[in-house]
C-alpha cells in the first residue's frame, strides 16, 4: 500500500474520532441554529417586501409619533395636581433617567444583533420562561396604550360634534381607521404617516397654548407646589411615567434600521424633543388654563379653539396608535414566521395572516377602551403595569447583563452599576404602588360608566 493511501486512511480515522467526540446533534444546530440567532427579517437581497429601509432620521420621527402623542395630552393636569415646581422636576428628571434607558437597550441590542423584541431579550435573560412572561406583557402593554388612543379618538370626536352621537359608534370609527392604517407591513411605509403626526400634535400643541394664553381661563389658579394626598400625586407621576413610554417598541424600530448603530441619534432626536415640548406645553397650559385644566389637555381652551385644536390632533391620534400597534402586530407576525419565505411575500397566506392579526389586536384594544373610560386613571393604569418594567426596570436588569463580572472594574463601573441596580429598584416602585394607586383611583372614579354612550369629553 503507497504511502499516500496509508495517509489517508489515518486523516479518516482522525475525522471519524472528531466526530465521535462531538456533542450530538452539533452538526444539526449548525445547519439549524435556534430561531434567535436567526436576523428575523434574513436577507432581503431578493425579497419582495424589505423591512430593514430605515434611516435614521425616519427612525427618529417614528419613535416621536410614537410616544409624544397622548403622553404630552396628560401633563399640564399632573401640574395642577402636584404643583408646577414639583411635576417639572419629574419631567425634565425622567427625561433624563429615559434617555439614559434608552441608550441601554441600544447598547444591548448591539451586542445580540437578531434581538427584535423585548420578548426576544427576555430569552436570552430568563430563557423559554422569561421569552414568554416578557412576551405576554409587551403584549398587554401595547394593547393598553394603543386602547388609550382610541379612547382619545372618542373624546376627539365628542368635542367635534357637541356629542354628536354615542361615544361607542365614535370608538367603533376609531377602530376602523386604525386597522386600515395599519394595513402596511414594513416601518418604512408607517414612517410617512408619522410625519404627518409629528406635524399634528406640534401644531395641535402650540395652538392650545396660543389659546389658552388669549382667553386665560384660570390664569390666577396656578400653585408653583401644592398639597395632595398619596393617591392624587402618585397618580401624577405615573402619568408622567407615560409619556415616556416609547421603550418596548425599541428593539422593533433597530431591527428595521439600515444603520442599526446609528440609533442613539434617532434617540436623541426622541428624547430631545419630548423633553423641551413637554415641559414649555405643561408649563404654559397650566400657567393660564390653572387648576381646572383638562385631561387630555386639547381640552382646555374655549369651545372654538378647543375644535380647531383637535381637528388638527386628528393626524396624530389615529397615527400615533396606528405606530403602536404597528410594532405590537409585527412582534407576533415575527414570532409566528421568523426564519420562513412567507414573511416576505405579497401572496395571500402572508397578507392574510397580518390582516387577521391588525383585526384582533384592534378589536381588544376598543374593548379596553370601552371599559376603561377614564383617560388619565388608563394612563395610570398602563403605566404601573408595563412602563414600568419596560423603560426602567428591564433596561437595569440588560445593563448588569452586558457586564456581568465587571460591576467593580472600575469607579465609572461601580457608578455605573449603582446607577442601573437603581434603575431597576424605581421600575419594582412604579410597578407596585402605581397599582395600587390606579386601582384605587379607577374604583373611586364614579363619573364615567364602562360601555356607556356619554359624552366622556365632559
Amino acid at each position: 500500500m503507497a504511502s499516500s493511501d496509508v495517509k489517508d486512511i489515518e486523516q479518516g480515522l482522525d475525522r471519524r474520532q472528531e466526530d465521535s467526540e462531538k456533542p450530538p446533534f452539533e452538526d444539526n444546530l449548525k445547519e439549524e441554529p435556534p430561531q434567535l440567532e436567526i436576523d428575523p427579517f434574513g436577507s432581503e437581497e431578493t425579497a419582495e417586501v424589505k423591512y430593514k429601509t430605515l434611516d435614521w432620521w425616519q427612525c427618529g420621527i417614528l419613535m416621536i409619533a410614537e410616544t409624544v402623542s397622548v403622553g404630552v395630552l396628560s401633563l399640564p393636569a399632573t401640574l395642577a395636581s402636584i404643583g408646577l415646581i414639583p411635576a417639572i422636576i419629574l419631567i425634565v428628571g425622567l427625561g433624563i433617567v429615559t434617555t439614559y434607558s434608552g441608550y441601554v437597550i441600544g447598547q444591548f441590542r448591539q451586542r445580540h444583533p437578531y434581538v427584535h423584541s423585548m420578548a426576544d431579550a427576555g430569552f436570552i435573560l430568563m430563557g423559554p420562561i422569561g421569552r414568554h412572561v416578557i412576551e405576554v406583557g409587551q403584549l398587554l402593554f401595547f394593547l393598553f396604550a394603543c386602547g388609550s388612543h382610541l379612547l382619545t379618538f372618542t373624546v376627539m370626536m365628542n368635542t367635534l360634534t357637541d356629542h354628536g352621537t354615542c361615544s361607542i359608534v365614535f370608538g367603533v370609527v376609531g377602530l376602523i381607521l386604525s386597522i386600515i392604517f395599519s394595513l402596511p407591513r414594513t416601518m418604512k411605509n408607517v414612517s410617512w404617516l408619522a410625519v404627518t403626526s409629528f406635524l399634528s400634535i406640534f401644531t395641535a400643541v402650540l395652538i392650545t397654548m396660543i389659546g389658552v394664553g388669549v382667553e386665560k381661563p384660570g390664569m390666577d389658579e396656578m400653585q408653583l407646589t401644592r398639597k395632595t394626598n398619596f393617591v392624587t400625586g402618585f397618580t401624577a407621576v405615573t402619568n408622567i411615567v407615560f409619556a415616556y413610554c416609547g421603550h418596548p417598541a425599541f428593539f422593533g424600530f433597530i431591527a428595521e434600521m439600515k444603520k442599526p448603530e446609528d440609533f442613539p441619534k434617532s434617540l436623541c432626536m426622541l428624547q430631545g424633543f419630548e423633553i423641551i415640548l413637554y415641559t414649555v406645553a405643561s408649563a404654559v397650559i397650566y400657567r393660564y388654563a390653572g387648576q381646572n385644566v383638562a385631561s387630555p389637555a386639547l381640552g382646555s381652551a374655549g369651545p372654538v379653539v378647543r375644535k380647531v385644536a383637535y381637528g388638527i390632533a386628528i393626524p396624530t391620534i389615529v397615527i400615533a396608535g396606528v405606530v403602536l400597534g404597528h410594532v405590537a402586530i409585527k412582534n407576533v407576525y415575527v414570532r409566528m414566521l421568523r426564519g420562513t419565505e412567507l414573511m416576505h411575500k405579497r401572496d395571500w397566506r402572508s397578507i392574510g395572516v397580518w390582516v387577521g392579526l391588525a383585526v384582533v389586536f384592534w378589536v381588544i384594544a376598543w374593548v379596553i377602551a370601552e371599559a376603561i373610560p377614564v383617560f388619565s386613571n388608563l394612563l395610570s393604569l398602563v403605566s404601573a403595569l408595563f412602563v414600568s418594567w419596560f423603560t426602567f426596570g428591564l433596561p437595569g436588569v440588560f445593563w448588569l447583563y452586558i457586564y456581568k463580572g465587571e460591576y467593580f472594574k472600575s469607579p465609572m463601573k461601580i457608578l455605573l452599576t449603582i446607577a442601573n441596580v437603581g434603575l431597576f429598584i424605581f421600575g419594582v416602585m412604579i410597578c407596585a404602588l402605581g397599582l395600587w394607586v390606579s386601582g384605587v383611583a379607577i374604583h373611586n372614579d364614579k363619573s364615567h360608566g364602562s360601555f356607556t354612550c356619554a359624552n366622556n369629553a365632559l
